[in-house]
């Protein structure tokens, strides 16, 4: 024995007392000292063995790839393969959804290089917002030469006589044969040979099906009368659902000039499309002509360019639609982690056990990594495959949103990759758990509740996993963003909603310590125990809830705020219909008209189109050349529509300068009021000098006033306002405004614009509303359809959770059962847990969407937010009983084990 300290003062106090010999003294202090030494070497052994263990990582592979860790992994695994390849379907939906948008990527990358042409149907397209002159005609033919076709695109009014129906669509006059590329699929197909030969107009499906219109039925376009030759399926490049936007209408460029629709400052596009010999390099071809394409001012499109675009935007889609896929497969790792995390805790005796007989540290690390893997080898393998069937139905689901045939087959590449990063993942979640091996001390055999925590708070491997998660999360999500910072932001959001969950939970465990109160009841105050209780799954239940109702009702808030935003309701107090196009002979005829229906007139606003000629003295042509300039290309080269009147309208607040009414015609310089937004991207202030080309002729002008400017608003709104006075006797066009209050009203509207004034096109919001209501509500189908690969994965953690902590909620049974609780009251105990569980859950997932709603109106969109009540109330409700289902539903049977058990077990 080691005699203690004060043993041994108590000895020598007694020594000196009777005088002990001296040398007895000597020989029982070095006695004493051999005894402490020993004790200090086996309490420095015991700590050496159960501190945590760096094992380095040359011998942890070559423990991992040993055939015995393996034959080991296997065996010790006979009790738990069921439960954990259930626990792997976590991450399945994450992988497949990883595998099915890598998949759809490559099959439109393919299918982009595949059928360039066809997209844009030419080699070259040149385009204009006014009418080709005689120069620009002539330069097409002798310098950029080619197989020439001409299309001038223009909105107008359709009627038809059968049914007396009218709707506004996009005009397309075609002459020459254009698609070179590809073809205009009609029904039947010689309905585009007809055209082509000049004979009827083909219309776009949608709007035969709405009117019930036929082949040989007659056709009013303007003063052209024709005939139904086709009906439109699909034109080279476009897609179908934002066709509806503006249904289109194909007549042959040589009736054009019969339908008597465009005048001078008419709104339309004239384009030529160009098809070169076989073998002309284009790219070097058009550097040769693009100076005289920037002189003229004409926009051009190649094939490069047309390919460039589209496969940034369809990019742009499948880079979004891969972030909502990695939500779910980060919600599955947690998931995994959960499950490791139990597992782990049921075989220490086993860990203890092995290292008894001689296993390393190494050893027992590696049996247990070996087991993890197989576990995300077996999810990363049923992800794949069943991603590899979604990338089939991608395609359908997309329909409305692409441009080309998607072909169908297995790319590796993006295949391969998914695996990767859905393995890697799952390694990341499981070592967290799994490195409590490495902890694990023989001495747990003969004391199973020794633990050392402190030893894990200093572990430094526990550190390094973590942040190789925060990199690989950091990393996946600016890889799939056009900008470091965008994958910054949303990596920082996904921490944010994570750590919110996360955080809610800690909030209710300590919350519940202190608000449980023995005056309630004894089913409520158990229920809310389990929420705090040991080895409780609060933290898992909270974020697979939590993250599902966090997605998806952002989603329903952001659609339902674009929509109101974009066509907000006040009564009769704003316009909701507009005529333009109304040439100036026809101004007062159509307000009378107006006023003759008993619809309100609003505003008539004169449009005069221009050309930007200098800015602040430098030519726009000099600045077009600069390539250090920071000015937008777009805002040199349009054509601006500008009005002229005395003041500001409803929709306007003056933000600097002073406002002009009126001006001399015969002023050196006229001054102008810009809009804010405008200014900024011309890099002008007040006081500076902008001259325009009004169709001929120079007018300098001087910035006098900025205004900003609602463009949500119903109006005519502008970029450039004159003051009266000065473009009066410029050639230009009304734009006229009025309500509707039915679809009566509208009709009447409509079908009286049509027989007086063919040429003035009318565009009732309410129909534009019904028809981006149907745009914005298959837009949210497919993202709402790769949420439910989170909101699925969520219920499988949810399930998993439950599962995982099902023996000890047996035993907690046992114990009630015992103690007089009946089947019925543990029932209600499992209620209570869960419905407390799903209304958290529900509240912070909408908290967190509310959040996230209001970042993207008042940031992304620039829109004001203010999300309706109900359906946040319906989100934590279904929620709630979602969470009640589920979770009874995997608890089933818990209530029916009977006390005995538990003395049997104890016995």
């Amino acid at each position: 024995r080691v005699p203690c300290v004060r043993k041994r003062r108590r000895r020598c106090a007694l020594s000196a007392q009777y005088k002990v010999p001296q040398a007895f003294v000597l020989r029982w202090q070095a006695e004493r000292d051999t005894a402490l030494s020993g004790a200090r070497e086996n309490h420095e052994r015991y700590f050496t063995m159960n501190a945590p263990t760096q094992i380095p990582p040359r011998s942890f592979l070559r423990h991992l790839v040993a055939a015995w860790t393996w034959r080991m992994a296997w065996r010790e695994s006979r009790s738990s393969r069921r439960r954990l390849l259930l626990f792997s379907s976590s991450i399945v939906l994450g992988v497949a959804a990883l595998v099915a948008i890598g998949g759809l990527r490559a099959s439109l990358e393919q299918g982009i290089a595949e059928q360039a042409r066809t997209l844009l149907g030419a080699d070259l397209a040149v385009s204009s917002r006014r009418a080709f002159t005689r120069i620009e005609e002539e330069f097409f033919k002798t310098t950029i030469g080619g197989e020439q076709a001409r299309e001038v695109v223009f909105s107008s009014m359709i009627h038809f006589p059968k049914g007396d129906g009218t709707r506004l669509v996009q005009v397309r006059a075609l002459g020459g044969n254009y698609p070179f590329y590809g073809q205009l699929e009609s029904r039947p197909a010689a309905a585009a040979a007809l055209l082509r030969n000049g004979s009827g107009v083909i219309v776009d499906d949608s709007v035969a099906t709405q009117f019930s219109v036929a082949l040989g039925d007659a056709v009013r376009i303007g003063e052209l009368t024709t005939t139904l030759t086709g009906t439109l399926l699909k034109a080279p490049g476009e897609t179908p659902a934002f066709a509806t936007l503006a249904p289109r209408v194909y007549l042959p460029l040589a009736d054009l000039a019969r339908a008597k629709l465009l005048r001078e400052g008419s709104l339309a596009r004239y384009r030529v499309y160009f098809r070169f010999p076989a073998g002309t390099d284009v790219k070097k071809h058009l550097a040769t002509i693009t100076p005289q394409l920037a002189q003229f001012r004409l926009s051009h499109e190649t094939v490069a360019t047309r390919q460039q675009d589209l496969g940034e935007s369809l990019n742009n889609l499948t880079h979004f639609l891969n972030l909502v896929g990695f939500v779910a497969l980060l919600l599955g790792g947690v998931g995994i982690a959960s499950a490791i995390h139990v597992h782990v805790k049921q075989k220490l005796a086993s860990v203890a056990v092995l290292r008894c007989l001689g296993a390393s540290v190494g050893q027992a690390f590696a049996v247990y990594v070996a087991q993890a893997t197989a576990l995300g080898v077996a999810g990363v393998l049923a992800g794949a495959v069943l991603g590899a069937l979604v990338q089939h139905v991608l395609p359908r689901v997309l329909a409305d949103f692409l441009p080309l045939q998607v072909s169908l087959a297995i790319h590796w590449g993006p295949l391969l990759q998914a695996m990767g990063v859905g393995l890697a993942i799952c390694l990341l979640f499981a070592l967290l758990p799994l490195l409590a091996v490495r902890r694990v001390s023989p001495l747990v055999v003969l004391r199973s509740g020794f633990a050392d925590d402190a030893a894990k708070r200093r572990d430094p491997a526990l550190w390094l996993v973590n942040g190789l998660l925060v990199l690989g999360v950091v990393a996946f999500a600016i890889s799939q963003s056009q900008r470091w910072y965008h994958g910054l932001g949303i990596a920082a959001g996904l921490g944010l909603a994570f750590g919110a969950l996360a955080a809610v939970a800690g909030l209710i465990a300590w919350g519940g310590r202190r608000l449980l109160r023995p005056s309630w009841p004894f089913v409520w105050r158990q229920g809310l125990a389990n929420l705090y209780r040991p080895n409780n799954r609060t933290v898992m239940l909270m974020l697979s809830l939590g993250l599902g109702t966090f997605l998806i009702l952002t989603l329903y808030l952001t659609h339902a705020t674009l929509l109101r935003e974009l066509f907000p309701e006040h009564g009769g107090s704003r316009p909701n219909a507009i005529l333009f196009d109304v040439q100036p002979d026809q101004r007062e005829a159509v307000a009378a008209m107006v006023r003759g229906l008993g619809l309100p007139l609003f505003d008539e606003s004169p449009v005069v189109t221009m050309r930007l000629q200098t800015l602040k003295g430098q030519p726009v042509e000099a600045l077009l050349n600069d390539a250090a300039r920071t000015i937008p290309n777009w805002v040199l080269r349009r054509e601006y529509r500008s009005t002229y009147r005395e003041r500001l309208v409803d929709s306007e607040t003056l933000t600097a300068g002073a406002w002009v009414s009126r001006a001399s015609l015969d002023a050196a310089v006229v001054p102008v009021s810009l809009e804010a937004g405008i200014a900024k991207d011309l890099r002008v202030k007040l006081g500076d000098e902008l001259e325009w080309d009004v169709q001929g002729l120079t007018v300098k002008t001087r910035i006098a006033s900025l205004r900003k400017v609602d463009w949500r608003r119903v109006q005519a709104n502008f970029f450039v306002v004159f003051p009266a006075g000065v473009l009066e006797g410029a050639p230009g066009f009304y734009i006229v405004t009025t309500r509707i209050n039915s679809a009566a009203e509208s009709a009447r509207l409509q079908q009286a614009v049509v027989k007086q004034f063919p040429n003035v096109s009318t565009i009732d919001l309410t129909i534009v509303l019904q028809t981006l209501d149907g745009i914005l509500g298959k837009v949210s189908f497919v993202l709402r359809f790769m949420a439910f690969f989170t909101v699925a994965t969520g219920l499988l953690v949810l399930g998993g959770a439950v599962l995982t902590g099902r023996y000890q909620r047996i035993q907690e049974s046992i114990l009630l059962r015992t103690l007089g609780a009946s089947r019925a009251q543990i029932r209600r105990i499992l209620v209570v847990e869960y419905l407390l569980l799903g209304v958290f859950a529900g509240v912070t997932g909408v908290a967190l969407a509310l959040g996230a709603s209001w970042a993207l109106a008042a940031f992304v969109f620039k829109v004001g937010f203010a999300p309706a009540l109900w359906p946040n109330v319906i989100a934590v409700a279904l929620v709630s009983a979602l969470t009640v289902v589920t979770g009874l539903a995997t608890s089933w049977g818990i209530a029916s084990h009977p006390p005995l058990e538990i003395l049997r077990a104890e016995g």
